[in-house]
């Protein structure tokens, strides 16, 4: 796997200009709630066709992609929503595709794939994370792109963040759920480009915030993770070829915990009637509770793939098992 960099504007514009016929811009809403020292902005990335970001960086990859490399198909590894999205993608473009996916992802994102006419191949989640990080790969004839890595998924991802500065020139502030971190990395070295003294903070689950940890120690770590029903970030560690990348970009990690992440939904459907995915939400949760987000604060909701049954259980003011 070869060692991935942040991506330049030039990169970024080129893949907004293959993006367009596809993926239609998504909104920045203002949430108006009435905080003295911030003022808060949804990016909203359930507005995708797939209802997360993952579109863009799907599309990206593959519409950077001779057509011969994609002969045999394309595969991804994914937790839900990068799978999602390149199913959409390859069906657009007319291309097999298959998925290796842990059986504890969301039904919803699962099924989704499916409906697509992609292959879901499951897999554990031991060999699901030695397949991101490069350190095993599946023997197959289709071209497997990285979800995390691959150059042209931050390239995709970087679409996010020019469109957050071109909607609020004066953005102080941007918060990004933090999974695998490429959507944090690609969006992060947009903003960094345009609008320097912008912050960006990258989000997580305090039931697993390797970030937070390797932070705290300097370089990257493994912890010990609790149950969570978020499954679109947090994880035991880092992806180490990207951590150098994001950790030059990013200004710090904020922790939520479960409360106020499904407080955070339940905002967001009651103020402004949007569903979103416990990562979704988390972005928010940490404006409402860090007082480190001030001023004009973007929360980038990166999706709403939910399980009905997972979602009905926030609505009602639970806590669903993870």
């Amino acid at each position: 796997m070869s060692a991935p960099r942040r991506p330049t504007l030039d990169e970024i514009a080129a893949a907004r200009t293959r993006l367009a016929p596809y993926v239609p811009r998504t909104p920045l809403l203002r949430l108006d709630l009435g905080l003295p020292d911030r003022q808060i902005f949804l990016k909203l990335e359930t507005f995708s066709p797939i209802g997360a970001f993952k579109l863009r960086p799907a599309l990206n990859a593959l519409l950077s992609r001779d057509p011969d490399a994609l002969r045999n198909g394309v595969a991804t590894v994914s937790s839900g929503n990068m799978a999602y999205g390149m199913a959409w993608a390859a069906k657009a473009l007319g291309v097999p595709m298959a998925a290796y996916m842990y059986s504890g992802a969301p039904r919803t994102k699962i099924d989704g794939v499916r409906n697509l006419g992609g292959d879901v191949r499951f897999i554990s989640l031991e060999t699901w994370w030695r397949y991101i990080v490069g350190a095993e790969r599946p023997d197959i004839a289709e071209l497997l792109i990285n979800p995390v890595t691959d150059q042209a998924v931050l390239a995709g991802n970087g679409s996010i963040g020019v469109e957050i500065v071109e909607d609020l020139p004066d953005v102080d502030c941007v918060l990004s759920p933090y999974g695998g971190g490429g959507m944090t990395t690609g969006m992060a070295s947009a903003v960094k480009a345009l609008r320097p003294r912008a912050k960006v903070f990258a989000v997580e689950d305090e039931n697993a915030a390797p970030v937070s940890a390797a932070l705290a120690a300097g370089h990257i770590v493994e912890i010990e993770t609790r149950p969570s029903f978020i499954k679109s970030i947090g994880g035991p560690s880092l992806v180490p070829q990207l951590w150098p990348v994001a950790r030059d970009l990013i200004d710090g990690a904020l922790t939520v915990s479960l409360v106020e992440v499904t407080a955070a939904m339940r905002l967001l459907f009651s103020k402004a009637k949007v569903v979103a995915e416990g990562a979704g939400a988390a972005s928010l949760a940490a404006a409402l509770s860090s007082p480190r987000a001030t001023g004009n604060v973007v929360c980038i909701v990166s999706g709403g793939n939910i399980d009905a049954e997972t979602y009905a259980q926030v609505l009602a003011g639970g806590i669903p098992r993870g």
